[in-house]
C-alpha cells in the first residue's frame, strides 16, 4: 500500500532543534542550549492539534497545559525523539519516535508543548 503526502497538506513551517554541547557559562547557569539543525532550514509540515486541545496534569505541584499535536513532514533520516520542534511561537518536544509513512515518503510523530496554567 502506498502513502503519499500531498504538497497542499504541508502548509505550516517548522524548524527542528537538538541539544547542543553546553558552554561552561551555560553549565554554571543550568541552561539547556539548543541549536537549529541544517543551518536553520525551515521545513514544510502538516501540524494537527489533537483533541482535547488542552489537557491538564499535575507535575511537581504545578498545573501544566499540554497541547499535543501530530506532525507530518517529507521523509528525512535525521529527525530523532530527542529533538524539539519550533512552530510559530510554540516550542514542542517530540514525544514519540518518528514513524516512516509509505516507502520513505514521509515521517509522522507526536509533539507536545507545556506552559504554566496557574495553580501550584
Amino acid at each position: 500500500m502506498s502513502f503519499t503526502i500531498a504538497a497542499g497538506d504541508l502548509d505550516r513551517i517548522v524548524t527542528f532543534q537538538r541539544k547542543a554541547v553546553p558552554t561552561d557559562d551555560a553549565m554554571d547557569a543550568g541552561e539547556e542550549i539548543w541549536s537549529t539543525i541544517d543551518g536553520g532550514e525551515d521545513v514544510w509540515a502538516q501540524v494537527q492539534e489533537m483533541l482535547p486541545s488542552r489537557g491538564e496534569r499535575l507535575s511537581d505541584g504545578m498545573v501544566l497545559a499540554a497541547r499535543p499535536a501530530r506532525v507530518r513532514i517529507r521523509y528525512r533520516d535525521d529527525i530523532t525523539p530527542d529533538m524539539r520542534v519550533i512552530y510559530g511561537s510554540r516550542v514542542m518536544q517530540i514525544i514519540t519516535p518518528p514513524i516512516e509513512l509509505g516507502r520513505r515518503e514521509g515521517l509522522e510523530f507526536m509533539a507536545q508543548d507545556y506552559s504554566t496554567a496557574g495553580g501550584g
